[in-house]
């Protein structure tokens, strides 16, 4: 098989690829590839539409891609909402996404809405995005987190950290320290990307503000 037509089979390949992502990141860095792939493709072989198109194709997942990025840690992209931890909303979201939840915190119990004592959603826009569930800790200061959940789409990204932010929900409660015991690994990474510090087997994230 021509050298060509491999690339050609390449840049189809990743087209098909990113439309299988539920992240949002990950799909748009995938088809940007498979569109440079294939705009240098059609280029060889002298498809001018197919090269425009892909183009522009580029162009666009660049400018949504830089978007994203401007906007992962600002406070106008996303609220974090306080919410009681017996509202509807929270148990059919953790009822909807049971199977997520578990394999993120393997540690969450069945009952997990009855031992929250706090619950915050984090929204952007008009799209939920994640949850975070929080219960007294050993000091009157601090919270232990339950749960810090984020939905597929935005799991290239670290929602909760408007949860956590010194002017945040938390500063309400008065809250100095959160305490988190991650079991998973990929939630150990989450949390340490927002400021979380390992003490024994534990992440703990200190507020000063």
């Amino acid at each position: 098989m021509p050298v060509v037509e491999v690339v050609g089979w390449v840049g189809s390949g990743l087209l098909v690829l990113s439309l299988t992502q539920t992240r949002v990141m990950r799909f748009r860095v995938l088809n940007l590839v498979a569109c440079v792939v294939l705009v240098a493709y059609n280029a060889v072989i002298g498809v001018w539409p197919m090269v425009a198109m892909n183009v522009v194709l580029t162009a666009i997942n660049l400018g949504v891609i830089v978007t994203l990025l401007r906007r992962r840690h600002d406070a106008r992209a996303y609220v974090a909402v306080p919410v009681g931890v017996g509202e509807p909303l929270l148990a059919h979201l953790l009822e909807r996404h049971g199977k997520d939840v578990r394999r993120f915190w393997p540690g969450a119990t069945e009952d997990l809405l009855g031992a929250a004592e706090h619950a915050f959603v984090v929204t952007s826009g008009d799209q939920l995005v994640g949850v975070v569930l929080s219960r007294a800790g050993a000091a009157t200061d601090e919270q232990q987190v339950l749960l810090d959940y984020v939905v597929p789409a935005f799991r290239d990204f670290t929602p909760g950290e408007f949860v956590y932010r010194t002017d945040g929900p938390f500063a309400e409660l008065g809250t100095r320290r959160l305490v988190a015991c991650p079991r998973a690994a990929a939630t150990a990474r989450y949390l340490s990307a927002m400021g979380f510090t390992r003490e024994g087997d534990r992440l703990v994230l200190t507020r000063t503000g």
